[in-house]
């Protein structure tokens, strides 16, 4: 897309600050919207034009939009543990005013990165699943429900014409700088790492580049209302991936295996305490990071591959090679 104008949320992130790269590498005129300072800093370094404001901020963000061709969506509250208002005003009425902008400013395509667990319901194994499987709200995992209805959201912008809306849904986004990871191997160290199921679960992944690429290809070439599954292309067991991406941080896993049932009971009575009692951070275990790990759950491409021409460009091997090195 020549001389194309983009708008980023979520740019200080490790997908947004990826996506901007690339976008940038790729010749676009780059608008990232940013908080701090130091943030602004970092995005005025890699190209990108900074916009200090937030999702709350109707009228930054239709500064940030002024004759942009393509708003990208990445900013989200991703976290497993935060009140239910918390990820309902960052990811859906944040999401609502990003619509809002761009819609008054004429904006033709909106790209929304949501996530593949927002078809997880009630705890089964879901194996080469497509993007016409319902979307799912449970109530114990409110991420997931919140990036579900801000996905109807942007689908239903797309109806409402003048505007084409496309939904790039990955699984675990991975690749060096994860913020994630530290945290995990904390836990690896510390002790409080299990394996659930005795990890033997099949995932699919995504490295961060494959998403990055897929985001673009859907701005240049969905014909709009349409949703895409994104992945490396290799599905793996769920112990296979995690001890991989620990062992880039020098930590090797000697965890042992809990039964499902049980770790399903303890992430319960763990989630009762914390609210109860006010603890301070998060559980050890929720019920949330137990069905997205817990079960089979691998998603198809076939889609992103025919419609807009998707192949990964980073394989999982040069993933991880990659991330050795940056350590």
């Amino acid at each position: 897309m020549a001389m194309a104008i983009a708008f980023v949320t979520g740019a200080t992130g490790l997908l947004g600050g990826n996506l901007v790269k690339r976008l940038v590498q790729e010749g676009w005129t780059v608008r990232a919207l940013h908080r701090s300072p130091h943030d602004a800093a970092k995005l005025h370094a890699i190209g990108a034009e900074p916009i200090a404001g937030d999702l709350d901020d109707p009228a930054m963000l239709r500064q940030g939009m002024v004759d942009a061709d393509v708003v990208f969506h990445a900013a989200a509250l991703f976290t497993l543990w935060a009140p239910a208002a918390d990820f309902e005003r960052a990811n859906v009425q944040g999401t609502r005013n990003m619509l809002a902008a761009a819609q008054a400013e004429h904006v033709t395509r909106f790209v929304y990165i949501s996530a593949a667990g927002v078809v997880m319901g009630d705890g089964r194994p879901m194996t080469d699943i497509s993007e016409d499987t319902p979307l799912a709200y449970p109530s114990w995992a409110p991420y997931l429900s919140s990036k579900a209805r801000a996905q109807k959201l942007v689908l239903d912008a797309d109806k409402a014409g003048g505007m084409r809306t496309a939904v790039i849904l990955p699984p675990l986004i991975w690749g060096a700088g994860m913020p994630m990871l530290d945290h995990m191997a904390e836990d690896v160290e510390a002790g409080r790492f299990a394996w659930p199921a005795g990890g033997q679960q099949i995932m699919s992944t995504a490295h961060v580049d494959n998403v990055c690429v897929c985001a673009i290809l859907a701005a240049e070439k969905s014909p709009g209302g349409r949703a895409y599954f994104v992945t490396d292309g290799q599905d793996q067991s769920m112990r296979a991936v995690i001890t991989a991406l620990v062992e880039t941080k020098g930590v090797a896993i000697k965890a042992r295996s809990a039964p499902l049932g049980v770790a399903w009971f303890m992430a319960s009575v763990m989630e009762f305490v914390w609210r109860t009692f006010g603890r301070a951070g998060q559980p050890p275990l929720t019920r949330q990071m137990l069905r997205m790990v817990g079960y089979d759950f691998t998603i198809s491409d076939r889609c992103a591959r025919t419609e807009l021409g998707y192949a990964p460009v980073t394989s999982w091997d040069q993933g991880i090679a990659a991330m050795r090195a940056a350590a």
